[in-house]
C-alpha cells in the first residue's frame, strides 16, 4: 500500500467530518428497569437526526443523582472531555 491515498479526518472539509458524539444514561433505583435502554433509544433518535456517531456510553446503574462521588460514569465522562482528551465529542444525555 506505499501509494495509497490515505485522507485524515483533520484534513477534511467540515461538511464531510462526522460529529463525535458521547452519551450518558443513568437510573437511580433497580425498580427502573428499562430506564437506561430507554435513554439510549431517546439519545440515539436524536443523535441520527443530527448526524452525530455515539463513540462512547457513560453509564451509572442504580445511583444517586444527589452527588457526583457516586456517580462514576458521569466523573469518567467530565475527567474525558477536558482539553486535549477527546477533541471535538459532544456530550447527550437525557437526564
Amino acid at each position: 500500500m506505499g501509494n495509497a491515498l490515505v485522507v485524515h479526518a483533520k484534513r477534511l472539509p467540515q461538511s464531510q467530518k462526522a460529529l463525535r458524539a458521547a452519551q450518558y444514561v443513568r437510573m437511580s433505583t433497580d425498580y427502573q428497569q428499562s430506564s437506561i435502554e430507554n435513554q439510549a433509544v431517546v439519545i440515539a433518535t436524536y443523535a441520527e437526526l443530527h448526524k452525530l456517531t455515539i463513540v462512547r456510553t457513560y453509564r451509572d446503574e442504580g445511583e444517586s443523582g444527589l452527588k457526583i462521588e457516586n456517580r462514576g460514569g458521569l466523573t469518567e465522562l467530565v475527567e474525558d472531555v477536558q482539553p486535549d482528551a477527546l477533541t471535538s465529542l459532544i456530550c447527550l444525555s437525557s437526564t
